[in-house]
């Protein structure tokens, strides 16, 4: 799925309640991005707007597979094409990172280790994809429809191996994703009904994590590996081995000092 049909899908009226419904939890689950440095990677765009007044800058990069889009439509452009494992950040530029139509779509381990390289210490980053369970991984009409969809097991298995640790998870979307009038204009009591009677079923996963350090210096690390030689050991075999062998050489020397028997006629 390329920019063009991201875009004709989020001008649709059943996008513009994926919009409303992703980005009310987006507003009040996770925490805010006052005076942040924010970055959307992927199609965050539909998502970034109720951010702009709040975070002190934003960047949004789409990859090259995707597509570019100029946004904001008025003003200095904010957007970039890039490779979403070789971003032009420096290391631990980003406070908050929004991923959205992007992780279910490429390598995730070489751009998850690319996104923990520009996020600050303890910076965070939101995750929206596909649910496994849900109906919307199931139908390519929208963006939810393409690519890897995840379980939450997955998906925090994931996370942890690439040194993120989730902080909350939220779920969104039980409306059918069927661009029909009057299952858009109920799309709210989908909503409601759907995260009291069946939460596992949602379209997508929401989750919040934190950047994990680990400061175990290398001079620890050298320490304790080096506990594991055999360094005792060693020394006393060298001492045996040594001691084997001196009189074996005495009895060779003086073997060799005597003088040879004469040979018979």
């Amino acid at each position: 799925m390329d920019i063009v049909d991201l875009r004709e899908f989020y001008g649709g009226p059943l996008g513009a309640a994926t919009r409303r419904l992703v980005g009310h939890h987006l507003r009040t689950r996770f925490k805010g991005v006052r005076g942040a440095t924010v970055l959307g990677l992927g199609y965050a765009l539909p998502y970034l707007d109720g951010w702009r007044d709040e975070a002190e800058r934003i960047v949004a990069f789409m990859p090259a597979r995707q597509g570019v889009a100029r946004w904001p439509q008025q003003g200095l452009g904010l957007t970039a094409l890039v490779d979403d494992t070789d971003l032009p950040l420096g290391d631990g530029s980003i406070d908050v990172a929004l991923v959205v139509h992007e992780l279910e779509l490429t390598e995730p381990h070489a751009m998850l280790r690319e996104l923990w390289r520009v996020l600050a210490p303890e910076g965070r980053v939101i995750f929206v994809v596909p649910n496994r369970r849900g109906m919307w991984a199931r139908f390519d009409s929208t963006p939810f429809g393409h690519g890897r969809p995840f379980s939450r097991q997955q998906l925090n298995r994931m996370l942890h191996d690439q040194l993120f640790s989730p902080l909350q998870w939220a779920n969104a979307l039980f409306v059918p994703p069927f661009d029909r009038r009057f299952l858009v204009r109920s799309a709210t009591a989908w909503e409601r009904l759907g995260l009291s009677l069946s939460p596992g079923f949602a379209g997508v996963l929401m989750v919040e994590a934190i950047k994990e350090i680990y400061a175990l210096s290398s001079a620890k690390r050298q320490r304790k590996f080096a506990k594991l030689r055999p360094h005792i050991a060693v020394p006393s075999l060298r001492r045996e081995l040594a001691r084997a062998r001196t009189p074996a050489r005495a009895a060779i020397s003086a073997v060799s000092s005597q003088p040879s028997c004469p040979a018979r006629q």
